[in-house]
């Protein structure tokens, strides 16, 4: 069934979430995989991964890596993790990503692989590249995917999902912030730096200069 485009997202998340309500799918029963929703709902693997990311973030399902998404509860935890954040002063979502971000660059340091490395040290090239070419959309955007490569090497789901979900806001805060790629090019060492101390797995390192760098910002 092919949804309408407005929010595609939303969409789907609406109509999952009137499936769990409507008894189709009991607590603790595995939604379909990937594939079959996106052939189910006619959108792609971003929609369908950003639906599911809206009913965790709101206690309707819970993802364990590796192995599926499962629902969580008949009834939702409340108000959606989004709202809050849609609500939210950008001091107070800085502050949850500081502190995000400090935990996650510590098990990073413990966790990560070689691919890990790989991708990172890519980001970084773009990063870098960007910003050189004062290209402040792309620029931000290397910069965003290149934490949210940390939190994936952190191999914890739930703080990448919190991860991903406050990236949007804060990729819109620094379009505003910034009138150019300035900052960016400064704060290029202390990232290469970043990621030289979690390839050696240096936790202490990791952490102070992940400190040193949020707090510039």
């Amino acid at each position: 069934m092919a949804l309408q485009r407005k929010s595609l997202a939303e969409a789907v998340a609406d109509q999952l979430q009137t499936a769990i309500t409507s008894g189709n799918y009991a607590v603790g029963e595995q939604l379909p995989t990937e594939p079959e929703l996106m052939e189910q709902f006619g959108v792609g693997r971003s929609s369908i991964r950003e639906a599911v990311r809206l009913l965790a973030n709101s206690g309707w399902v819970r993802s364990q890596q590796g192995v599926g998404t499962f629902v969580a509860s008949r009834s939702g935890a409340g108000r959606p993790l989004v709202k809050f954040l849609e609500e939210a002063s950008f001091t107070e979502v800085d502050e949850l990503r500081l502190m995000l971000e400090i935990k996650i660059v510590e098990k990073a340091a413990l966790n990560r692989t070689t691919r890990d490395i790989a991708r990172m040290q890519q980001q970084l090239k773009k990063r870098w590249r960007y910003a050189q070419k004062n290209n402040l959309d792309a620029c931000v955007q290397a910069d965003i995917e290149f934490h949210t490569t940390l939190a994936e090497a952190s191999r914890s789901g739930i703080m990448l999902d919190l991860y991903r979900t406050i990236a949007e806001y804060l990729r819109l805060e620094f379009l505003h912030k910034y009138i150019d790629t300035q900052e960016f090019l400064v704060s290029q060492d202390r990232h290469e730096d970043l990621l030289k101390a979690i390839e050696s797995k240096n936790v202490e390192d990791a952490v102070a200069i992940a400190t040193l760098i949020n707090n510039a910002r």
